[in-house]
């Protein structure tokens, strides 16, 4: 079985997943549009005036991407947890196919699925606050993807915890936390982010949509940044997850919830 034919299944899997649950699935959109509603009406009761425009804009680019990082990051975290909780984590490794490969593919699945809801969410955000931004998928998507990577990698980290100690709920909670506030700090008010996981990648994406900038008016030391993050997070990642992997192989932690 190539990998090919691993993330076709896991694309549809994930589709399947969102269709036949809906009612959890819509409520997980409303949700995150109740969310945004907060952050929105709370700018205007405390913002200055003069700033409500540039600050609704940043919301809406840091709210999509907080989204972004929770599913991605909880998203392996979570198959890990479940599986095991269900008792069917071992037969994930007697598949033909490495683990770490069919996790890669689940991600990859939830990913491309969760672009469409993020879509959506961008359009409602901007229709409601009639502030529309400057939508370039040229430049934005590149970007976009050597954001996730990065996330990706992070994902796998959390994996490999999940795998020895199962039940990490309680951790999936607080990195929620984590998550937003990379999303919402920028790196002029801390540059020393720039090494955290997808920060430099909100950071480009907010200067496309806000400023309207192209991919040419980023110098080469923005995307050494952005490459590097994403190439040292995914490297990171699996490595780490391998290593955790058979820890819990020999300690034989994997049919144990």
């Amino acid at each position: 079985m190539t990998f090919a034919n691993v993330l076709r299944v896991n694309v549809k899997k994930e589709f399947l997943e969102l269709k036949r649950y809906f009612a959890n699935t819509l409520s997980m959109i409303l949700t995150m549009y109740f969310i945004f509603l907060g952050m929105f009406f709370g700018i205007q009761v405390v913002g200055d005036p003069a700033d409500v425009a540039t600050n609704t804009q940043y919301i809406i680019v840091n709210y999509v991407f907080w989204y972004l990082g929770m599913a991605t990051l909880q998203s392996l975290g979570f198959t890990i947890s479940q599986e095991a909780m269900r008792g069917t984590l071992e037969q994930l490794y007697m598949s033909p196919v490495s683990a770490w490969r069919i996790l890669l593919a689940r991600v990859s699945g939830m990913v491309f699925n969760h672009l469409f809801i993020i879509v959506f969410l961008l359009f409602a955000s901007m229709l409601t606050t009639g502030e529309w931004l400057n939508l370039n998928p040229v430049a934005v998507v590149p970007i976009l993807l050597l954001t996730v990577v990065s996330m990706i990698g992070v994902s796998f980290i959390v994996a490999g915890i999940s795998v020895i100690v199962k039940q990490i709920n309680a951790f999936l909670q607080i990195l929620q936390f984590i998550i937003m506030a990379f999303a919402f700090i920028p790196l002029s008010v801390a540059p020393y982010l720039v090494f955290a996981p997808f920060v430099k990648g909100v950071d480009m994406t907010r200067q496309v949509m806000i400023h309207g900038y192209t991919l040419t008016d980023f110098t080469a030391l923005d995307y050494i940044a952005l490459v590097g993050n994403g190439i040292a997070y995914v490297a990171i990642g699996v490595v780490l997850y391998r290593t955790c992997e058979k820890i819990a192989m020999k300690k034989g932690l994997l049919g144990h919830y």
